[in-house]
């Protein structure tokens, strides 16, 4: 069902002011971004006319602009990765791991998103695979699926990776699968301390090679005194690695995995209104509890789109990664291993991949919508009448 309000009805409206206003200051990801979810779904990317089989009802249906960064084409999205994510599951505790980096780091990461974006996925994954392996803590090879977010819930500029990892991993040696403590996967104090001097490292010798750059306010830290001035605060810090408690089970997993892996810096179904004052929607207060937690807050519509485009990723980021016995290269054979270490029963085959999808359902019958005509871009045709409809069908 479509949200009474959603991202593309507030950039339809502000948005030519905003690219003119802001002309010469947004980059060429950010305007095609905008472009794509002000089309989505409309007559501008084209269709086609779905028709009952059984009653001749019929529906016009507009095609996606499957941005990633576009609210409503992240469910679709969001099921076939679970479904290729399913056979991976194994019957073990999952834990949920979240690593933060602390401001004076984002406020760098702003500035390189894609070369700090990538030292935090990567540095987040060594370090819980290295901890892990150390015979004083789990001593295994363990898996995770890594995803970056960079937003808070007011969509504020805020990076942090989220990790699912299942409670265990197969030995060094490969021969026996170590299982996690009930209720402890790693302890998130070492956690903290390894990653923060790993990439505090790194990231210094990415200053050190040229390949970060600012602008603006953060000008000068493009000198090696500045830069490390700036950094200096944060060596001593505590930087904050998270564990919730264990899943219930690997369908719990599944669930969390839906809402976090596709998701955007704010989804349709938090805006609230959209009117003279701005844009309200909900978000959620990290320093209140209960309740109070849960607010509405309202933001000017240049400030609400501003906000918004923070969270571009760079052309061609992976935001979703997988490592250690879930990387890509090695999955099958590392998941097989895992299952016969437990040991389980091996997954059921999957259907065929060139099965047909089935056909969605008539609204007013339930019958079956097929599609009986299409149209391109901008080249939005009127729907036969019903008996046109299914005269055409019936056609030899």
């Amino acid at each position: 069902m479509r949200a009474s309000l959603e991202v593309a009805d507030i950039f339809r409206s502000a948005g030519p002011g905003y690219r003119s206003r802001h002309a010469g200051h947004l980059s060429l990801g950010q305007l095609k971004i905008m472009s794509a979810i002000e089309a989505c779904r409309t007559a501008a990317l084209g269709g086609h006319v779905e028709g009952c089989e059984d009653c001749g009802h019929l529906r016009i249906a507009y095609n996606s602009c499957r941005n990633r960064h576009c609210p409503k084409c992240q469910g679709a999205a969001a099921r076939a990765w679970l479904a290729e994510r399913e056979a991976d599951l194994l019957p073990v505790g999952y834990f949920h791991v979240v690593f933060t980096v602390p401001a004076e780091v984002a406020d760098v990461a702003f500035h390189n998103k894609a070369a700090v974006y990538d030292l935090l996925l990567r540095t987040a994954s060594e370090t819980m695979m290295t901890i892990a392996a150390d015979p004083r803590h789990l001593g295994a090879r363990i898996g995770i699926t890594a995803v970056l977010h960079t937003w808070g819930s007011a969509m504020t500029h805020h990076p942090h990776v989220h990790m699912i990892v299942p409670g265990g991993g197969i030995s060094l040696d490969g021969q026996r699968w170590v299982s996690s403590r009930a209720g402890f996967l790693l302890p998130v104090r070492v956690l903290g301390k390894l990653f923060r001097r790993l990439f505090l490292s790194r990231l210094n010798a990415l200053h050190e090679t040229g390949r970060l750059v600012f602008f603006g306010a953060l000008a000068a830290l493009s000198d090696r005194r500045a830069f490390l001035r700036h950094l200096a605060p944060v060596r001593k810090k505590r930087w904050v690695v998270y564990a919730k408690p264990p899943f219930a089970g690997p369908e719990a997993v599944l669930a969390y995995l839906s809402r976090y892996t596709h998701r955007v810096a704010i989804s349709n179904r938090r805006l609230i209104s959209f009117d003279e004052r701005g844009v309200t929607f909900r978000f959620k207060d990290y320093r209140r509890t209960g309740a109070e937690r849960y607010r509405a807050m309202t933001l000017g519509a240049d400030e609400f789109i501003r906000r918004f485009l923070l969270h571009v990723l760079p052309r061609g980021f992976h935001r979703i990664r997988h490592y250690g016995l879930l990387a890509s290269a090695s999955r099958k054979e590392s998941i097989a291993r895992a299952r016969e270490l437990l040991p389980v029963a091996p997954p059921s085959e999957p259907p065929p991949a060139d099965q047909p999808a089935p056909l969605p359902p008539c609204p007013c019958c339930g019958g079956r919508m097929r599609i009986i005509d299409s149209f391109e871009r901008w080249r939005q045709k009127r729907p036969p009448p019903p008996v046109v409809a299914l005269a055409r069908e019936k056609a030899p």
